[in-house]
């Protein structure tokens, strides 16, 4: 028995350049994509020696809980069939009535399930069993099984979407030609249409329904009753019905609004797990620097989730560390920007703290670890991220909101119909059940439910035309309400690229200084070459990391100290030469052309404005100015931008977060909203609801007034929607409306909506 964790082989874990290091991994993975599995272990049959997908079994539950500080035990689970707020609530409170479990906590996006309990390590195969018992699926939570899990879930409601379309776009065509006949088609005909219908529908509810059918049974199974509940039942009502028609030769059906609503119901669940696939991807891009493997002094080479606390690390030059570590060597230059967002290496001296994810820009050195993977400051961010989303997603679409009300007063409705039109008007249960299906149908919140995604879909599409990419389902709802902007410095405010000063220079310095430089891959360098394109390197340079370049000739390019001259502050190279006065080249990382006129458009909007930044003060302090900032804070990591954030909102502030960086990610998901430009990091990007395609930040303050004027309409549909149900339910509890009658009707409330809503497209919207 083996459990799938490294990122080597993604079956058996063996050391194998391909995704599979044989065809009998490669088989078993394409066996358990067939079987929908989400559980990535496997046992070999004795007797024939083949591979066979199973359950994760619970003893290895035990061995990869870990020990607490407090002398608790956590376990991270990665839970198959979470679909909503309600799978959620289930999970947390059935292991929260565990007396030994002091934290349950589960994560819609990630799927990712944090236990935390007193006891002994055994006790984790009870809990990850308690879990399969509420009727979803468990595997431990790894980096590498986030990344390699294929979404079985989201495959079967894409193939579902794909069959309930195909079906009900030719049931619609064999209705269409059963309307056209009208009394001139002949009964035996009327009858073979409808036997044609049936044998098209019948297939299609019972193969593409089952995603709803399934939550629906999972749901009674745990006497709980939800949307699904209501959904199926409506389905099967309207698929038996039609059956009973077909067979009694009648004169109507309704599979075609049996499969219409159907895949109108699974588009709905595929655009939810689109939405929430990318805040999934986003903690795992993060996971992802910290994924691999490291070598070990004595030449191991260990994946990192396997490298024990005090470990000896050899990092190589260019080589990313994946965990937080003390440095052992005299000296090292790491390239921070992961982590601290800074845009120039930093130098570390022996015995400095090392964050993971740096890169090393200078020689290799050896350094001592401090923390585990899963207990590591990128592990951290990966867990605010998910806390953030957390907290995000309980905010539910409004449909979900109204679920609570609706499902039981709508089967109580289509109850009280079927039975009073059977006792008090005296009709067949064939009858009785007619407006009965109606009224179930009928109150079905469609309207409600695409009262504000058809404003967002309108707006979203008039954004994307102007250069703002809508990345969250919510966004609008919540940048209509901000009222304070943080905005980082590198990459946000400023174009993120250092560029060359003029100075006091000659064209002889500038190409006797690019000379040394193209022998360095230090930014500074770089921006220096690249201001005098076409000089050859000098030969026999060498680079001091953290320093500067020296030339056999005595020459040197580097910091102030390097060269032995007076700091002048900011950022800067100077250049010595045997008997010559030094020169410095001065660089500067420029605002964007629009930032004064972006901050401006902000204030204007209502908002007030903060400067956010790692930089340092100096730096930081000029170009708040120069943007016209008046508050601004300098010589801040990921944790303090994520905790500023915080305490904005604790003190009633509804934040707009704009940042590039990985460094920005827990800050951006925390925020009320949030926004990257479009050559940000993805991970800063997965993180936020917006992002700037145009590469100012101009667009962003016009986006504002458009996501007020279409939070404006969304209201005005909720008002229609409210009252279409308010004037048809009575109807159709009357037997005025049939199942057809209230498909269109529903869809007539659905189209003036969308008509509404198209208004939030137009252009010059005011706030």
């Amino acid at each position: 028995m083996s459990f799938i964790e490294t990122p080597r082989c993604a079956h058996c874990g063996a050391p194998s350049a391909a995704r599979f290091c044989c065809a009998g991994c490669e088989g078993a993975h394409a066996l358990v994509q067939g079987l929908g599995l989400d559980a990535f272990y496997l046992r070999r049959e004795s007797a024939t020696g083949a591979l066979r997908p199973q359950e994760a079994p619970a003893a290895d539950f035990a061995a990869l809980s870990r020990p607490n500080r407090d002398g608790s035990r956590s376990l991270e689970l990665m839970v198959a069939g979470l679909t909503c707020g309600a799978c959620i609530w289930l999970v947390e409170q059935a292991l929260a009535a565990e007396g030994d479990v002091l934290r349950a906590r589960a994560n819609l996006s990630t799927r990712r399930l944090l236990v935390t309990w007193r006891g002994p390590a055994e006790r984790a195969d009870a809990l990850a069993a308690l879990v399969a018992r509420l009727g979803f699926r468990v595997a431990p939570f790894t980096p590498a099984c986030l990344r390699a899990t294929e979404d079985a879930e989201g495959r079967e409601l894409t193939r579902a979407l794909g069959i309930a379309t195909f079906g009900a776009m030719n049931v619609m065509l064999v209705s269409v030609a059963v309307w056209a006949g009208g009394e001139e088609m002949g009964p035996q005909t009327r009858h073979l249409m409808h036997w044609l219908a049936a044998l098209i529908g019948v297939p299609v509810v019972a193969w593409a329904g089952m995603p709803l059918f399934r939550s629906a049974w999972r749901g009674l199974r745990q006497g709980r009753v939800n949307m699904d509940c209501a959904v199926s039942l409506g389905i099967l009502l309207t698929t038996l019905m039609s059956l009973s028609e077909t067979w009694r030769n009648g004169d109507f059906t309704w599979f075609d609004g049996a499969t219409a609503l159907l895949a109108l119901m699974l588009a709905g669940r595929v655009l939810d797990r689109a939405a929430r696939r990318r805040a999934r991807q986003g903690v795992a891009e993060l996971l992802a620097l910290q994924d691999g493997a490291a070598t070990l002094a004595d030449g191991q080479v260990l994946p990192v989730d396997r490298v024990p606390v005090g470990a000896t690390l050899l990092v190589a030059t260019g080589e990313r560390l994946r965990l937080d570590a003390t440095l052992l060597s005299p000296e090292a230059l790491l390239d921070t920007a992961a982590t601290t967002g800074e845009s120039l290496p930093r130098p570390f001296a022996a015995g400095a703290a090392l964050p993971a994810g740096a890169v090393n820009m200078g020689a290799p050195f050896g350094a001592r670890v401090t923390a585990a993977a899963a207990d590591g400051s990128l592990a951290a961010m990966a867990r605010l991220l998910e806390r953030a989303e957390q907290a995000r997603s309980r905010w539910t679409s409004l449909a979900d909101r109204a679920a609570r009300i609706y499902v039981p007063v709508a089967h109580v409705v289509a109850l009280l119909t079927f039975l009073g039109w059977m006792w008090l008007g005296g009709a067949t249960w064939q009858q009785a059940l007619v407006p009965a299906v109606a009224a179930l149908i009928i109150t079905c919140p469609c309207g409600l439910a695409i009262a504000v995604p058809a404003v967002q879909v309108v707006a979203v599409g008039a954004l994307f035309r102007r250069g703002v990419l809508v990345a969250s389902e919510t966004a609008l709802e919540r940048l209509a309400t901000a009222d304070h902007a943080v905005l980082d410095k590198t990459g946000t405010l400023t174009e993120g690229k250092p560029a060359l000063l003029p100075g006091a220079w000659t064209d002889g310095d500038l190409r006797a200084a690019a000379a040394l430089a193209a022998a360095s891959r230090h930014p500074l360098a770089q921006a220096l070459a690249a201001a005098c394109p076409g000089v050859p390197p000098l030969p026999g340079v060498t680079e001091h990391p953290g320093e500067g370049m020296a030339a056999p000739d005595g020459a040197r390019l580097g910091s102030a100290r390097f060269c032995g001259v007076p700091a002048g502050g900011g950022m800067a190279l100077h250049l010595l030469r045997p008997g010559q006065p030094p020169v410095a080249f001065r660089f500067e990382d420029r605002l964007r052309p629009d930032a004064a006129a972006a901050v401006a458009a902000l204030r204007e909007a209502g908002l007030s404005v903060e400067l956010l930044s790692g930089d340092q003060p100096d730096v930081v302090a000029r170009l708040a100015a120069e943007a016209g900032i008046a508050e601004w804070t300098a010589a801040a990591g990921p944790q303090d931008k994520a905790a500023r954030v915080a305490a904005l909102a604790a003190q009633g502030r509804r934040v707009l977060m704009v940042g590039d960086g990985i460094n920005d990610a827990a800050a951006l998901a925390a925020a009320h909203a949030s926004a990257a430009p479009g050559e940000g990091t993805d991970l800063a990007q997965a993180a936020s609801d917006l992002v700037l395609r145009g590469g100012g930040l101009l667009p962003l303050a016009r986006a504002i007034g458009t996501a007020r004027r279409a939070q404006r309409l969304a209201r005005q549909n909720i008002a229609f929607a409210f009252c279409y149900n308010v004037l048809a339910v009575p109807v159709a509890i009357a037997g005025y409306a049939t199942p057809l009658i209230a498909a269109l009707v529903m869809a007539s409330s659905s189209l003036a909506v969308i008509g509404n809503a198209m208004r939030a497209g137009r252009a010059g919207e005011e706030g």
